[in-house]
């Protein structure tokens, strides 16, 4: 996979790894994993928003808390 980052990002990827003690890859992969986990977080929170059915509020609000709080 190749990745188009502009010179300032790259920078500080790189800053983030040496600050981290480990590799450009692996900070961009975690930056990657928070972001689509964020991402999801967001989706469950509209439809929780957007919910009128009790049971499905319920559900949504444990992925919630799941994702909040680990399992």
């Amino acid at each position: 996979m190749v990745l188009d980052l502009s010179p300032q990002t790259v920078e500080r990827v790189r800053a983030i790894a040496e600050s981290q003690h480990t590799t450009e890859d692996r900070v961009v992969a975690e930056l990657i994993e928070s972001g689509l986990e964020s991402r999801r977080y967001a989706e469950l929170v509209e439809r929780l928003a957007l919910s009128i059915d009790p049971l499905e509020q319920k559900r949504l609000k444990e992925e919630l808390a799941r994702l909040t709080f680990g399992e």
